[in-house]
């Protein structure tokens, strides 16, 4: 019998042989050895043009071979799209490589005929695949024999016409287009739509053969692997190319040919070492009605099970599902190559315990405890002032004066800070990297890498922020009028930037200052010998506000002040004899101006305590949410925005893979 190319001549040789043939076709010419030939093309020829239909001249519209309505390859390739466009600027190009590859062969079988299912036969040197090629065409068109390797360039069988664009894509030139000799059985019919390719040996010591395989494998519809029982158990086979393509399994047919060769019972025992192999390999084997990987076994030298295979690829064609299968297939693969750089482990992100945790920080920094401390301290320092006897006052003017020439050592020791202590610079990026190591917590690397950056780059000027910002917020405060102001600091604030050295001081507690929130080289107020209610305006000094009741406190005060000096003044001229003697009365009022004195100032102060402690929570709770802000604008905002690309992604990514059509 002979085969009919898609060109309409006879042509009995294959690819070794029609080297000069092909010459006279390129040349016009056309070949014929004679009468008999002649009338043999012609009668087949007229044979073909009495059976076309007009549907068989006219190619008809290219359906898309996945674009049927409900399928869910569609929604899966558009997120798969999406997730490569939003994955751009986070990965490199090497990552996304085979994603890209399945899009723009996806599309590329998009635009071809869906009436149409390649199928190529894959095997290895002596299995015999160039013969069972024939034996499914019903022709001698792949050439046979001991020679190796016999076939050296894909050669395809097409059963109808329309598939020169599949063709095309495979780049089998037309020389190599082979039509089958159909008899017009039921299974014949079945097999209408059937592009059959020959591929070389996929272990041929020539690695043009093996290069060509591996290409035409990654576009065509499906596969049939051609085993044999020598080398079926081949690890080049089942590592290069089985284990590899496991999710392709209900695209693949695995053939044990040569069967003839084998009894009856050894051919079954190769089957089922065949199939606990490819169970190895995780390609589901189809039984029973499950989705998987056809296992059978023939013999294309005696026909056995050959037409077993013809009525499977005949149903297989008339799905018109491999196409789709195939694309979804190669989707799941490349989903699962992304999958380490897409899935989390755990739950990542920014819980309200980890910005909780850097607002403390960044408040610790910018000193807001130690303001508040600072300003409460002040408060109560004013209405001591005000409601506090006169002759303590001098008292505690003189303990001031006396220790005012050790006041410079206790600045100077102050002013160097231990070296175990952190600066106030390191304790914002201390900040910053424990917010970020909280927000990467079991993300992907390309991702964590991505938050790190973020993060970091936010946090470049934070430090001169805050310092700018505790500046802005006392300015704010004393601007309500002097000795009206609410001091938010309640310290002075150096006008120095973050420089090594400078650090948040503790203040109340003998070490360092009284309270400066200043993080410039040498900002740190000391002790008491710098006033701590000092402005950042221009020097003017910003006082706490005073309750209602300091003025009536401050004429108790002086009442008993008065008391103490006009009783004073009647025993003294009582002594001089100015005056009539009598000590008692005398005596009761100064009495009561000694005792009154201290008893108003004592009330003044247990009064005192609660307004002051509400004002050092206030500056505090300012300062601490000035800090908050600054830091969530420069880091928590630009970490949250990267995370919610990842997010993003990532229901991209599950979209991609919730749909699997193959089981991946």
């Amino acid at each position: 019998m002979t085969a009919v190319t898609d060109q309409g001549r006879d042509h009995g040789q294959g690819p070794e042989h029609e080297g000069a043939e092909d010459a006279g076709l390129d040349d016009g010419r056309r070949w014929d050895d004679g009468l008999i030939a002649r009338r043999a093309a012609d009668a087949a020829q007229e044979g073909a043009e009495a059976e076309r239909t007009p549907q068989d001249d006219e190619p008809g519209p290219q359906v898309e071979a996945y674009g049927l309505p409900g399928s869910p390859l569609r929604p899966r390739l558009d997120a798969l799209r999406e997730l490569v466009g939003l994955s751009r600027a986070r990965l490199d190009a090497d990552t996304l490589a085979e994603a890209g590859r399945v899009l723009d062969e996806a599309s590329a079988r998009q635009r071809l005929s869906s009436r149409h299912t390649v199928v190529a036969l894959a095997g290895a040197t002596g299995s015999g695949k160039s013969a069972l090629f024939n034996a499914l065409a019903g022709v001698q068109i792949s050439d046979t024999g001991l020679r190796r390797p016999t076939t050296s360039a894909p050669i395809a069988c097409s059963w109808t016409d329309g598939a020169a664009g599949l063709l095309d894509r495979l780049a089998i030139p037309g020389r190599l287009r082979r039509r089958p000799v159909q008899g017009g059985t039921a299974t014949d019919e079945a097999l209408q739509g059937l592009v059959l390719v020959d591929l070389p040996d996929h272990d041929s010591a020539a690695t043009g053969h093996r290069e060509q395989v591996d290409r035409v494998l990654s576009l065509v519809d499906a596969v049939i692997w051609v085993v044999d029982p020598e080398k079926y158990a081949d690890a080049a086979l089942h590592e290069r190319y089985l284990r590899p393509l496991a999710g392709h399994a209900e695209i693949s047919f695995v053939v044990l040919n040569q069967i003839d060769r084998l009894s009856g019972e050894a051919a079954d025992l190769v089957l089922d070492d065949l199939r606990r192999l490819l169970d190895e390999d995780g390609m589901a084997v189809g039984e029973h009605g499950e989705p998987g990987a056809t296992v059978m076994s023939l013999s294309a030298l005696t026909g056995a099970g050959v037409g077993d295979l013809r009525e499977l690829l005949g149903r297989f064609v008339q799905a018109r599902t491999a196409a789709a299968r195939r694309l979804s297939a190669d989707v799941d693969a490349a989903a699962a190559r992304l999958r380490p750089v897409y899935v989390a482990e755990g739950r990542p992100g920014l819980g309200e315990r980890a910005r909780e945790e850097f607002t403390d920080r960044l408040s610790e920094a910018v000193g807001a405890a130690a303001a508040g401390q600072a300003a409460e301290r002040e408060w109560r320092r004013n209405a001591g002032r005000a409601c506090g006897t006169p002759w303590l006052r001098l008292w505690r003017w003189y303990e001031s004066t006396r220790q005012l020439g050790g006041g410079l050592d206790l600045m100077a020791q102050a002013l160097a800070p231990p070296e175990e202590e952190l600066t106030a610079r390191q304790r914002v990026e201390q900040a910053v990297r424990k917010l970020a190591d909280d927000a990467v917590d079991g993300l992907p690397a390309p991702w964590a890498q991505a938050v790190r950056e973020t993060a970091v780059n936010g946090a470049k000027g934070l430090p001169e922020a805050l310092d700018e910002l505790s500046r802005n917020a006392q300015a704010g405060a004393g601007g309500r009028g002097r000795g009206g102001a609410a001091d938010t600091g309640s310290a002075s604030v150096g006008p120095g930037v973050w420089g090594s050295g400078g650090a948040a001081t503790a203040a109340g507690q003998g070490k360092r200052g009284s309270g400066s929130a200043g993080f410039g080289s040498g900002s740190g107020s000391v002790g008491r010998a710098t006033a701590p209610v000092a402005g950042a305006l221009g020097g003017r000094v910003a006082r706490p506000p005073r309750p209602a009741w300091w003025p009536a406190a401050v004429l108790a005060q002086a009442s008993m002040t008065l008391l103490q000096i006009f009783g004073g003044l009647w025993l003294l001229g009582q002594i001089v004899g100015v005056l009539e003697p009598g000590l008692l009365t005398p005596a009761l009022l100064m009495l009561a101006g000694v005792v009154g004195g201290p008893l108003v100032e004592w009330s003044c102060a247990a009064a005192a305590r609660g307004p002051a402690r509400r004002y050092g929570q206030e500056a505090e709770r300012r300062l601490r949410e000035a800090a908050a802000g600054c830091g969530r604008v420069r880091v928590l905002d630009p970490v949250a925005a990267e995370l919610a690309r990842y997010r993003e992604v990532r229901e991209r990514y599950v979209a991609v893979t919730e749909l699997s059509t193959t089981g991946g």
